[in-house]
This record gives C-alpha cells, structure tokens and sequence, in this order.
C-alpha cells in the first residue's frame, strides 16, 4: 500500500484524512435528505434558499446546497416520493431487523431519529433514543449541528449510560433507525460494535413509526406550547419534556401506564411480558 500512495503522489495520512473528510459530506448529505423531507412536509412552499439559512450545514455552502437540492429534485415545492430505487450516494445501510422481530421485553430494541426545531428562523436539531418495547426515552441531545458528536452519539452515550446505571443493559439490542448519516458515522458504530448492538435501517420513514410519532407528540403536544426564544431555553425544556413524558405520559399500548410506571411493573413482576 506504502507502494500505492507513494505512486500517486499522496502520504498514508493525507489519503485517509480526504476519504475521512468525503465520508463526512457524504454522512451530512444523507442526513440532509431526511431533514428536507421533514421540512417538505411541515412547510410545503419554503424555497431551498429558506432551508440553507435555516439549516446552515457545516459541508456545503449556499450555492452547491442549492446544486445538491437540485440533483435530488427537491426545487419543486412538494414531498418527493421516498420510494427511490436506488441509492447513489456510496453510504453504508444496515437490513430492517425490526421487520422479524416480536417484541416482548425491554432491551430487545432501541429505536432512534433526528428532527429540528425552529427558534428565530433558525433550526435546531432534537435527536431521541427509545426503547421499543416501554416507549422510554432513554437518551437524547439538543444541538446546534448535524454532526455525529453533537446529535446521535451523546444520545447513545447517555443511554447506554442509563441502562448501566439501571443494571438493566444487555448486549444483542437491535438499534434501529433511518438512513441518516449520523448513523453509520464511524465513531457512532464503533460504539455500537463495542456494546454488542445490532445496527438496524429502515428504507421508508414509515419503518420507523413509533419514534417519528415520538418526535411529533415532543414538538406538538410540549415545546410548541412554551415560550422558547433561545438554544439554551430549547434544552432545558427538552429535558424536562423528556421528564414529564417518561414519568407521567399515559400510552394505550402500555396499559395506560407511563413508560416509566411500565417498566417499573415489567422489572417487578418477573419481566412478565406481552407482544407488542
């Protein structure tokens, strides 16, 4: 390989330090395309001009974000039809290992997603771990950027920090998400290898239903009725929505229970289960 580089004209380092950097544009371009598409559909007419100064993403400037919006065919005010066919984009996808499997615990998946939150014309972005089984939000982060560090992999860290805390945290859990770059990012999975997950991706939105109806309850039914007008008020109400959701949140499936009263009577009566 010594041999290779040498006869291109380029050192060990400085390959991998481009092919880290490509990765991460192409990690954000992914993440982009989901964000888009959630922001497609709240605001229907917004221009994508709007959407960078909202947006304001770390790889790209304002002319090649407008290029790249007009590759994928998001200049036209309308949701595009997520069925693509194929995937142009290099990124790494994980099978939907929630497709086969029945849930009847608590640890057996974790399901994962990112969506923003509008402060002054600015977005910022709320990324949410729950468990499959109980609906607990068991980690989440408050950031100003897309980027790994700042959304997926201190959600994870906090909730794996949290079962451990619990005595709870097994290895085997399937960690299910969207096609998000943040996802696949290297140090994200290098986690995820360390702790045993099963990294699982869905290929359409709807293949992540419960924490997309999560993101939605979160924003419409808490934050959108209090007074925020700054990324700090932002997580400080984030983390005490995510309190009041897990304590005092009452779900049909859940037997009328909060995600917490739940898991507090799975633990106490045996892990007793039921399909869900």
């Amino acid at each position: 390989m010594n041999r290779l580089y040498k006869s291109i004209g380029i050192s060990k380092q400085a390959f991998h330090k481009m092919l880290d950097k490509k990765l991460r544009i192409r990690s954000e371009q992914k993440q982009l395309l989901v964000m888009i598409y959630q922001i497609r559909e709240d605001h229907p007419t917004m221009g994508i001009r709007d959407m960078y100064y909202k947006l304001r993403p770390q790889t790209m400037g304002r002319d090649r974000f407008e290029a790249f919006c007009k590759s994928e065919g998001l200049t036209v005010a309308k949701v595009k039809n997520w069925r693509r066919t194929t995937d142009s984009t290099g990124v790494v996808r994980f099978d939907n290992l929630l497709k086969s499997l029945t849930l009847t615990g608590i640890n057996q998946a974790w399901q994962s997603d990112i969506t923003y939150y509008e402060i002054n014309s600015r977005f910022y972005y709320i990324t949410f771990i729950e468990d499959s089984y109980s609906r607990r939000i068991l980690g989440h982060s408050v950031s100003k950027r897309l980027t790994t560090e700042q959304t997926t992999l201190p959600a994870l860290q906090k909730a794996i920090k949290l079962r451990v805390k619990e005595n709870t945290m097994t290895t085997g859990i399937v960690f299910h998400s969207d096609g998000g770059g943040q996802y696949y990012d290297k140090a994200f999975l290098k986690l995820t290898q360390k702790e045993g997950f099963k990294n699982s991706m869905c290929e359409y939105p709807w293949e992540n239903g419960k924490v997309e109806r999560l993101n939605g309850v979160i924003k419409n039914n808490y934050l959108n009725h209090r007074q925020i007008n700054s990324f700090e008020e932002l997580q400080k109400e984030v983390d005490r929505t995510v309190l009041l959701y897990n304590q005092e949140k009452p779900h049909i499936e859940l037997q009328r229970k909060s995600p917490n009263e739940f898991e507090k009577s799975y633990l106490c009566n045996g892990q007793q289960s039921f399909s869900l």
